[in-house]
């Protein structure tokens, strides 16, 4: 494996891992935090959270590392024949798919819905109690696929030595 081939896989495993930590976050104490406030006391930390998610810091490393997976999974296969390509595609579509993709199909719909819904609503406790389930299961996707793409381009870093 190339030196600029090794620094740019390097820095989009960080990026995964990264990703994965702040959704591990999520899965495993936010989302609870947020569901155990009186009334809708979450519903409406959760929406803010939605908004001031989208800024440059979370957006380089979230859509950062699926633009530079996508990239490294086209490299793999213009590589096929060299150590670690397998590794790098395998890596590439997992965050691409598992991450990225689960995101923009599941999670950011979920978000979208729930901005939509006024925290003094007759419905919005049982909207909420809804949404925390749902979202919190596709996150748990999601962070299982940011850690396993971190790993598998760990190892194409290993196999390409």
């Amino acid at each position: 494996m190339s030196a600029p081939l090794q620094a740019a896989t390097v820095a989009t495993a960080l990026a995964c891992g990264l990703v994965a930590g702040v959704f591990f976050a999520f899965s495993t104490f936010v989302m609870r935090a947020l569901e155990r406030q009186p009334g809708t006391q979450g519903m409406a930390a959760m929406q803010e959270i939605n908004r001031t998610v989208i800024n440059p810091w979370f957006m380089v490393a979230f859509a950062g590392g699926a633009v530079a997976c996508v990239a490294l999974a086209v490299v793999a296969v213009m590589r096929w024949g060299e150590a670690g390509s397998p590794w790098l595609l395998a890596g590439g579509v997992v965050y691409a798919v598992g991450c990225f993709g689960v995101t923009v199909a599941a999670n950011v719909p979920l978000n979208d819905r729930l901005e939509r819904v006024a925290p003094g609503a007759a419905d919005a406790a049982g909207r909420w109690s809804a949404y925390v389930t749902e979202w919190t299961a596709w996150n748990h996707l999601r962070t299982v696929a940011a850690l396993a793409a971190a790993a598998l381009l760990c190892v194409a870093l290993l196999a390409g030595d």
